[in-house]
């Protein structure tokens, strides 16, 4: 079901191994630039064909009633309300963590404080169509409203002749979140980047969703800001050894294949006989799930299975790929996971699955796809804020330094900048 690939023995040379990746010429570029077009140029009108054209769902109001909102969250059971706040205190509970007070250096007369300011206005986009991820409304949302914006925008695109999912809509009530719009795909980004009569744009555009979303968030990229990891289609490595039940191995890289195509699914092992364990696990599992055929379509495009030599050897394999997620089931897992370079989220031994943090661990499941973790994390406060210098100098630190700045600006002929520096009276030597 996963396509081996025997690094054992290959040296120096495994990298002329790996599969090829997709590169950006075969991706619809054009077709998300075209949409994008459509949205500036005709607004909700083009946001309603655009919906019945790829959704089938005609819309009445592109604006969904808040007072539908509270009305789903107690529609739903109990138990599943008792989740969605026990997620929620998780989140909010870790991300406080990374909120920065303001910071002062003084240095001899020179002061300079910083300041964490929240952006006025964040969009949120939450995939639908193959599955509700109210979720992703709470692992969005709330990190916004921690980071203290003031307005938060959710975008769902609508499913069904029931429109968003009721659990959407109760995940949406406990993250208080301000507007919902129940529009999706690349018209739903254009949507948020540029407004149209019933969306009103926003600053920062976060969310994960399918290739046409993601590449339409870079599109906009410099309209509105936009983290700089590629939240696409989900992937997950697993390092593993015979030490882990085989059962579990097979169904977390069931996990995030379940999402659908695009994806990446992967076992690393130094264990010939484990990995054919663990294919057998896999085809039962397949046979038996409700979604075996999103399982397929993923394990078919990028479901792998990596023989190596050790376990650094699956640790640079791992910093190739630098996959969203990462699980380590061995037995020095924590030591392993201390030398991995490239990942979005690392979960290590056999009781902490990738789906722990999908739901209810704090950080957000919002995590760098496409090879992105090389550079980007996960999505923080910090998406949602700006750093503001305050600097104020004294007199007497201007005379020490003056002189410094004053031959930069002569260096690069910069006459006024030079001059900001000769008129206040600095010495220059």
């Amino acid at each position: 079901m996963l396509k081996q690939i025997d690094f054992r023995g290959k040296g120096s040379e495994w990298k002329d191994f790996m599969p090829a990746s997709t590169e950006i010429d075969e991706l619809p570029i054009e077709a998300v630039r075209e949409i994008i077009s459509e949205v500036r140029n005709l607004g909700d009108t083009a946001l309603r064909n655009l919906t019945q054209k790829f959704d089938g769902i005609v819309l009445d109001d592109l604006v969904v009633n808040q007072k539908e909102v509270e009305k789903a969250y107690h529609s739903i059971s109990k138990e599943f309300r008792d989740a969605l706040n026990a997620s929620a205190e998780a989140i909010v509970t870790y991300q406080e963590t990374q909120l920065t007070e303001h910071t002062i250096l003084d240095d001899n007369g020179l002061s300079i404080e910083t300041f964490q300011k929240p952006v006025a206005s964040a969009g949120c986009y939450v995939p639908g169509g193959l599955a509700s991820y109210p979720s992703t409304v709470l692992m969005t949302a709330l990190i916004a409203k921690v980071a203290g914006v003031e307005r938060v925008v959710v975008t769902v695109p609508p499913a069904g002749g029931q429109g968003i999912s009721i659990d959407t809509l109760a995940a949406a009530f406990v993250a208080k979140v301000d507007v919902i719009h129940p529009i999706g795909g690349a018209q739903a980004i254009a949507a948020l980047a540029y407004g149209t009569e019933s969306v009103q744009p926003v600053d920062v555009i976060v969310g994960p969703g399918n290739i046409y979303v993601s590449l339409a968030k870079q599109e906009v990229v410099g309209r509105v800001g936009v983290p700089a990891s590629f939240a696409g289609p989900s992937e997950i490595m697993v390092i593993a050894d015979s030490t882990a039940p085989a059962k579990f191995v097979a169904v977390d890289l069931a996990v995030q294949a379940e999402h659908g195509p695009g994806g990446k699914s992967w076992l690393v092992t130094t264990d010939e006989n484990f990995a054919a364990e663990v294919s057998d696990e896999l085809e039962n599992l397949v046979r038996n799930s409700s979604r075996g055929e999103n399982i397929k379509s993923t394990f078919e495009t990028g479901g792998y299975c990596a023989l190596v030599d050790d376990l650094d050897s699956a640790v640079a394999i791992v910093d190739e790929v630098a996959p969203e997620h990462l699980q380590i089931m061995t037995t020095n897992a924590a030591e392993v996971a201390k030398k991995v370079s490239n990942a979005g989220a690392i979960f290590c031994g056999n009781w902490s699955p990738a789906s722990l943090g999908d739901y209810l661990a704090g950080p957000s499941h919002v995590l760098p796809t496409a090879g992105t973790a090389r550079f980007a994390g996960a999505l923080t406060v910090r998406d949602f804020m700006r750093d503001i210098h305050v600097v104020t100098s004294s007199e007497k630190a201007l005379n020490r330094l003056g002189p410094h700045i004053f031959n930069f600006a002569v260096t690069e002929g910069l006459e006024s900048h030079a001059d900001s520096i000769r008129l206040r009276g600095v010495r220059i030597e």
